[in-house]
C-alpha cells in the first residue's frame, strides 16, 4: 500500500501543482491585460498633453499678436493726438493770416459808397447825354 499513498500524494502533488499553473498563469494574463489598459491610457494621457501643449502654442502666439496690435494702437493713438495738435495750431495759423490779409473794417464816416456805372442816353443828335455833370458855377 505505500505505493498506492504514494502514488495519490504524487498526483495529488501533480494537481496542485498544476493548481498553482493556473492560478500563476492567471495572475500573468490578468498582468498583462492591466498593462495593456494603462499603455491604452498613457497614450490617451500623451495626446491630451501633446494638443494641450499645441493649443498653449497657439495661444501664445495669439498673445503676442494681440500685444503686437496693441502697442500699434498706442502709437496710432499719439499720432491722432499729434495730428489734432498740429491742426489746432493750423487753425489758429490760418485765422492769424486771414487777420492780416483781410482789409480793416473802416468806420462807417469814412465808407465810401461805390455808386452804379451812369448809362448815358443817347440823343437824337447821336450824342451820348447824361454822363457829364458840371460842378462849376
Amino acid at each position: 500500500m505505500p505505493m498506492v499513498s504514494s502514488g495519490v500524494q504524487t498526483s495529488g502533488s501533480g494537481a496542485w501543482a498544476q493548481v498553482q499553473q493556473l492560478q500563476a498563469q492567471r495572475n500573468a494574463d490578468q498582468a498583462a491585460q492591466q498593462a495593456s489598459a494603462l499603455q491604452s491610457r498613457a497614450r490617451a494621457a500623451q495626446s491630451v498633453a501633446d494638443r494641450a501643449q499645441e493649443n498653449a502654442r497657439s495661444l501664445q502666439v495669439q498673445s503676442s499678436q494681440a500685444q503686437g496690435d496693441a502697442q500699434s494702437a498706442k502709437r496710432n493713438l499719439a499720432a491722432l493726438d499729434s495730428l489734432g495738435e498740429v491742426q489746432t495750431q493750423l487753425s489758429g495759423l490760418r485765422e492769424q493770416i486771414s487777420s492780416i490779409l483781410s482789409p480793416k473794417v473802416a468806420s462807417p464816416a469814412a465808407t465810401t459808397v461805390a455808386a452804379e456805372p451812369v448809362v448815358g442816353v443817347i440823343n437824337s443828335s447821336g450824342q451820348t447825354t447824361g454822363t457829364l455833370v458840371n460842378v462849376t458855377a
